[in-house]
């Protein structure tokens, strides 16, 4: 699944610049469909600005590709709409309207119809939020008038829902369980499949790398329970990026990503992917993924084990999110000057909204992880080193390495963008700094080696971090800086 996510460092092999306008990315979309060898995009109407004519569009200029491939049987447009929660209902009733209208439009090109029938909730925390979707959406589509001619073409929409925080990651079984109850009761039978979508990237962003990790390995093992419970197949789908921190997907690590996220049937293909390597290592890699993630069966955790993996979490989760709250005001500095590549709503205002951890405010996670690499201290390395020390000293650091298979790789990649120099100027204004020079310690213990730059363009990427720092030290603009790390290390954040 192609998404809009910003988080490439290069210029688009289709495009001029960076920057992605809206009016851009329905030829974008299918770019991916036509070139790249993706079956499926998320059309993002959370927190950003979105072309509701896409599917005009698609139809005007590509009308012989899509009656070659048809939308909702060959290609797919997946809606992740904007959460009533945090955004504007108006946007939601939009992407309402729009959903039903794409049926007739479909109908009007002698296309099959529907060619839009999913949607993706955002921030699922309940089962009833997902089931109000479903009743609002028919409640629309019964309206009834001359000039509305919505023609009952796509009468049960199916939502997908996405879990984006640990703990809701964990219990999502018992969030569809109750929501399927809840279908059922209205309906009076029960959806042909289900897909269940965890996030990567926020629940990393709000309790760290290796919570996160364990949190979707409890997640893949119950949607497996839950299918051989309710005869319901369940088709996870996982929101991975570029960098370890946010997945660790590129198109150099797609057998051990895989590998890592067992069971998974659909994983993001984000910008980064897609324009940070070259054209054809990029078409080979989605391939491989497409043969790839139907074959690899879900490891099952033991009821023991997860009460174990439980118990450690919020543990490691203190030791992250206690530096984060500390260091916070210079992350919001740094991620100010990120450079933009999407238009994206402002998180502030009458249409936005931010993410935090504990009382402080975030930037989004490409930010956030962007801000942290520019400097040279990787995300990933937060709360990790002190993490392993104690689950080491609890003796239960076996379970840790037996579910979480790369962390290895994924520290000694992250470790190779490391900038001492600049952690240890840190260290001396804030004692968090030092924490983070605990984890350091622990991390290098651990994998028996020493962590920084070994090529001469990770060597670089140290220098221009440091580069980075001083411009940050004397108030001055490093935003093509940030840009010239980010294409060494192929992904903004």
């Amino acid at each position: 699944m192609a998404t809009q996510h910003p988080d490439h460092a290069n210029i688009p092999y289709w495009h001029t610049k960076p920057f992605i306008g809206t009016s851009l990315e329905s030829e974008e979309a299918f770019n991916s469909f036509s070139e790249l060898g993706i079956t499926e995009y998320k059309w993002d109407w959370e927190g950003k600005l979105v072309d509701e004519s896409v599917l005009e569009r698609f139809f005007a200029n590509h009308f012989d590709f899509f009656k070659q491939n048809p939308l909702g049987q060959e290609r797919f447009l997946t809606y992740r709409l904007p959460n009533p929660k945090v955004e504007t209902e108006f946007r939601l009733g939009r992407a309402y309207m729009n959903l039903a209208s794409a049926a007739s439009v479909a109908k009007h090109f002698k296309l099959p119809s529907p060619p839009l029938f999913e949607v993706i909730n955002p921030m699922t925390e309940t089962p009833e939020e997902i089931f109000e979707l479903q009743v609002a959406f028919e409640q629309m589509h019964s309206l009834k008038h001359p000039l509305f001619k919505l023609e009952n073409i796509l009468t049960n929409l199916r939502i997908i829902p996405l879990f984006e925080q640990v703990q809701v990651i964990m219990d999502a079984d018992k969030i569809l369980e109750k929501y399927l109850s809840l279908y059922k009761a209205k309906f009076k039978k029960l959806p042909p499949y289900m897909r269940p979508y965890v996030a990567r990237s926020d629940p990393a962003l709000n309790s760290g790398l290796i919570p996160t990790v364990l949190a979707i390995k409890i997640a893949l093992s119950h949607f497996s329970k839950l299918a051989e419970k309710t005869g319901i197949p369940m088709y996870p789908i996982i929101g991975a990026a570029a960098l370890p921190f946010r997945g660790g997907l590129t198109p150099l690590t797609v057998s051990q990503f895989a590998n890592e996220y067992k069971g998974i049937r659909t994983t993001t293909i984000q910008s980064a992917f897609r324009y940070d390597f070259a054209k054809e290592t990029v078409i080979k890699a989605i391939a491989q993924l497409e043969e790839l993630l139907p074959t690899l069966k879900t490891t099952i955790i033991t009821a023991k084990e997860e009460k174990t993996i439980r118990e450690l979490i919020p543990i490691f989760e203190q030791y992250y999110r206690k530096t984060i709250e500390n260091i916070a005001p210079l992350i919001n500095t740094i991620a100010s000057q990120m450079p933009r590549r999407r238009e994206r709503v402002q998180h502030v205002g009458l249409f936005g909204y931010s993410r935090g951890v504990g009382k402080v405010k975030l930037p989004r996670a490409i930010s956030f992880t962007a801000a942290m690499y520019s400097i040279g201290i990787p995300p990933e390395v937060i709360g990790t080193g002190r993490s392993i020390h104690k689950a080491i000293a609890l003796k239960q650091f076996d379970i840790i390495e037996k579910y979480y298979l790369n962390i290895k790789e994924d520290l000694l990649r992250a470790g190779k963008f490391l900038n001492k120099e600049n952690l240890a100027k840190l260290a001396k204004q804030n004692s968090s700094w030092e924490d983070i020079q605990k984890d350091i310690t622990y991390i290098e213990k651990y994998l028996g080696l020493s962590l920084g730059p070994k090529s001469s363009e990770e060597k670089e990427h140290q220098k221009i971090t440091s580069k980075i720092f001083i411009a940050l030290n004397k108030d001055l603009s490093f935003l093509e800086l940030i840009e010239q790390a980010a294409l060494l290390r192929k992904s903004l954040g």
